[in-house]
């Protein structure tokens, strides 16, 4: 089954709602290629290697999604994972190469977000406002 790009952005929403913030793994094996390839060097190989860092982190874990761009097979997406038990939120480019309609292959780019005190910059890396002390944003 080929799909579009805006199929597969809307795909990749579904997946990560129903796996990160769900936890419905029989409901995400759906979304995920059986030979779903993991290049992420924090992650153990295939799905069951996501699936099952997933299972190890607290259930307050959560995705939010600020911006998903696609073309062809690949989509991107910008989003935050927090709740997972670290000092800080994670901020990440999640990229994703579809067949048949399923998630196949991934790469991600992580980094801590960073507070008011911390930004060089001055801006929030994620949405409009600096995290909390609790990693989510204020």
């Amino acid at each position: 089954m080929k799909t579009t790009a805006e199929e597969n952005k809307s795909l990749l929403l579904e997946a990560f709602e129903v796996l990160f913030n769900r936890r419905d793994y029989v409901a995400a094996s759906q979304y995920w290629s059986e030979n779903y390839i993991q290049h992420s060097a924090h992650i153990a190989p295939g799905r069951d290697g996501l699936f099952n860092l997933i299972r190890t982190l607290p259930d307050t874990l959560r995705y939010e999604n600020q911006l998903v761009v696609a073309e062809g097979d690949f989509v991107i997406a910008h989003g935050r994972f927090s709740g997972h038990g670290r000092p800080a939120a994670w901020i990440a480019a999640d990229i994703v190469r579809f067949e048949n309609g399923k998630l196949a292959e991934h790469w991600d780019v992580l980094q801590d977000e960073a507070t008011a005190a911390d930004s060089a910059s001055g801006l929030p890396m994620f949405g409009d406002n600096f995290p909390s002390q609790t990693g989510r944003a204020d």
